[in-house]
């Protein structure tokens, strides 16, 4: 089993820069792969971007691609957001995830475990 807490969700104004933080405990995260969706009200859980935990791969959604970027703590079991160029459109509810697995699937339903959200707000 692992667990997963976000933090570092708050207000910005559009252009500006925010660094999410997931914290992951429990069994080794050796073979898992970390993942970072959002959800805005009214809207589906969408892909943000995974990592690979034992290589630090990445991949991301088009949406976020050159404006975020995803990264590890290898011996602090932490995963990074950094989203910089913030927009209006990145208002969400983030959420780390995690899966037993070294693809980086973007399926919501291919991620087990799941950490309670932060929030992001991007003002115009």
């Amino acid at each position: 089993q692992v667990q997963l807490v976000e933090t570092g969700g708050r207000l910005v104004q559009a252009g500006g820069s925010l660094k999410l933080f997931c914290a992951a405990s429990g069994r080794t995260l050796s073979s898992y792969t970390m993942g970072w969706f959002r959800q805005a009200p009214g809207k589906e859980r969408e892909f943000v971007g995974a990592l690979v935990w034992s290589s630090a791969m990445t991949n991301y959604a088009d949406s976020v691609k050159g404006r975020f970027t995803i990264s590890r703590d290898y011996a602090r079991s932490m995963v990074f957001l950094q989203m910089n160029s913030l927009e209006p459109e990145d208002t969400a509810v983030y959420y780390c995830a995690a899966k037993p697995s070294v693809r980086t699937g973007v399926e919501v339903r291919a991620y087990d475990y799941w950490g309670q959200g932060t929030q992001v707000t991007v003002s115009p």
